[in-house]
């Protein structure tokens, strides 16, 4: 059964870290909003914000100052979605988002210039321009070598104390682990059931009672990423009181805690500023009309909702989210059905070499877009003067590899919503704005 119509400036389809990032600044410039997509991408995200941690043409990893790898990208990677923006308006996009989660009450730490060794659950050490600040204090005891006592919870999967005192032993050799037996019952050991049972002040006190004579040699204390979800910052606070040093976090495999925090915060953030959310619904058919403006489909195939936009925000991601989909005859964008930058045969997709040193064509498949952020043709004209696109669905970019992953999202993100907003300010100025009509 369908709705009647409704009508918005713009929609953003996709609803990971480009699609929220996107309704968040359209919202913030007065733009009515609405989003559609799945949150699912949320139990992947590990809750570290990176802005560009390995160069893509060469070897070179953790780099200190992100800032000076974007600006030699323009030379040695010119068609990279980074290549594209000003380093200016890159660094306001990363400010004004994490200005939006910290008045929410997730506050984020970064350094001016540089990117932040974090402690991975791998034990390794990652680049990263931005953290939650109750994983700070980590990195600062990681910088100082400052003697650390490193928790685990008996039955948690995917993280060890141990594995990781060991695999940090010969940069940070003053670690103490041990192991604390909470729960009982299985179903209490998977990392949401730990973070919810955590944030009891009942639970959390008899932790700390059993790790205050653990941590009388240590002046931190490490947890993996499970204390709290919605009351994180005062379990955490709570912890660092009663054991009468600071805590930290160190991020997970999935599913992410920190990950879903990320995820409310910007879902309390988007319903603040009235966004129409149709989260977690998918785009079920958008089509063009003849005024230029899109008419989608929302919901299921029993229950929908006819959308009217002026512009159209798309933020899909890529084969995980379901942005591209793979087939035998190439590589298809699954919304527009809009061209693909691909390899030509599907035999040129991988290297031989599984570790190549630049990476994997098919890693640089996606949506090739004009310097406003516009799907584009074979001739480089836009496909539709008001669809744009944004994240990792856009090509000559490989996040994964070059750990670029939330700083495209939202950089391209901020890109895309204002360069909307400039062109409805000429469309305004030759008297030629269009209308959504019902």
């Amino acid at each position: 059964m369908k709705s009647n119509a409704i009508s918005c400036d713009l929609l953003v389809i996709g609803a990971g870290v480009a699609g929220t990032a996107a309704a968040l600044f359209a919202a913030k410039r007065g733009l009515s909003t609405a989003i559609a997509g799945m949150t699912s991408q949320f139990d992947f995200v590990s809750g570290l914000m990176d802005l560009i941690g390995v160069h893509p043409e060469t070897r070179e990893a953790l780099h200190c100052n992100p800032w000076d790898v974007i600006t030699a990208l323009k030379h040695a990677a010119p068609r990279h979605p980074y290549s594209r923006m000003d380093a200016r308006i890159i660094r306001t996009a990363f400010d004004e988002y994490l200005d939006a989660l910290s008045a929410s009450g997730l506050v984020y730490h970064r350094e001016p210039f540089g990117n932040i060794p974090v402690v991975t659950s791998a034990g390794t050490r990652k680049m990263t321009y931005a953290i939650p600040a109750g994983m700070a204090e980590g990195a600062l005891a990681l910088a100082h070598k400052r003697p650390c006592l490193l928790v685990d919870f008996e039955g948690l999967k995917g993280f060890s104390a141990v594995q990781i005192a060991e695999s940090l032993r010969s940069h940070w050799p003053d670690i103490q682990t041990t192991r604390i037996s909470l729960f009982n019952r299985p179903a209490d050991r998977y990392p949401l059931a730990i973070a919810h049972k955590i944030e009891s002040a009942e639970t959390h006190a008899r932790l700390a009672e059993d790790l205050r004579p653990l941590a009388q040699s240590a002046e931190v204390v490490g947890f993996p990423a499970v204390l709290g979800v919605s009351a994180a910052n005062a379990v955490q606070a709570d912890l660092a009181r009663q054991l009468n040093r600071p805590v930290f976090e160190i991020p997970m495999l999935p599913p992410s805690i920190p990950g879903r925090r990320l995820a409310a915060a910007l879902e309390n953030i988007l319903q603040a500023q009235n966004v129409l959310s149709y989260i977690p619904q998918r785009v079920l058919s958008a089509v063009v009309r003849s005024d230029g403006t899109f008419q989608c489909e929302i919901g299921c195939q029993d229950a929908t909702v006819t959308l009217h936009s002026r512009a159209i925000v798309l933020a899909t991601g890529r084969f995980f989210a379901k942005g591209l989909m793979a087939t035998r005859k190439g590589l298809q964008e699954t919304v527009f059905n809009l061209p693909v930058y691909q390899p030509d045969e599907r035999s040129e997709w991988h290297h031989e070499d599984l570790l190549h040193p630049k990476g994997h064509p098919i890693n640089q498949a996606g949506l090739e877009t004009d310097a406003n952020f516009r799907p584009v043709d074979k001739n480089g004209q836009p496909i539709y003067p008001s669809l744009y696109a944004a994240g990792a669905i856009l090509a000559h970019q490989d996040w994964m590899r070059t750990k670029c992953g939330t700083g495209l999202s939202v950089a391209t993100a901020f890109a895309a919503v204002n360069a909307f907003l400039n062109s409805e300010t000429e469309s305004a100025a030759h008297g030629t704005v269009s209308c959504c009509t019902n």
